[in-house]
């Protein structure tokens, strides 16, 4: 357990960022939910539209710290190159 005022102080940011962290995450993952639903309905207008919406989310995760930035970019090429196939 923490001891030094600092210490206790640091836990008690570090409670706080983890929930806000937490939310931004779930807020990410419901986007690409969403892009995975339209891809798995067919719809390729719907998945172009979630996937638009879901770009800006995933590189905010970026810039917040929640998630790498090579890991969205590989999200996002992977996610884009399923959209672009549903039109085939």
């Amino acid at each position: 357990m923490a001891n030094s005022p600092q210490a206790k102080k640091r836990a008690r940011e570090n409670e706080r960022r983890f929930a806000v962290n937490k939310a931004r995450r779930s807020r990410i993952r419901t986007y690409l939910r969403k892009v995975e639903e339209a891809i798995a309905s067919g719809d390729k207008a719907a998945a172009e539209a979630a996937l638009r919406t879901a770009q800006p989310e995933l590189m905010r995760g970026v810039t917040k710290g929640v998630l790498h930035k090579n890991t969205v970019a590989r999200k996002m090429s992977r996610l884009s190159s399923r959209v672009k196939a549903l039109g085939v």
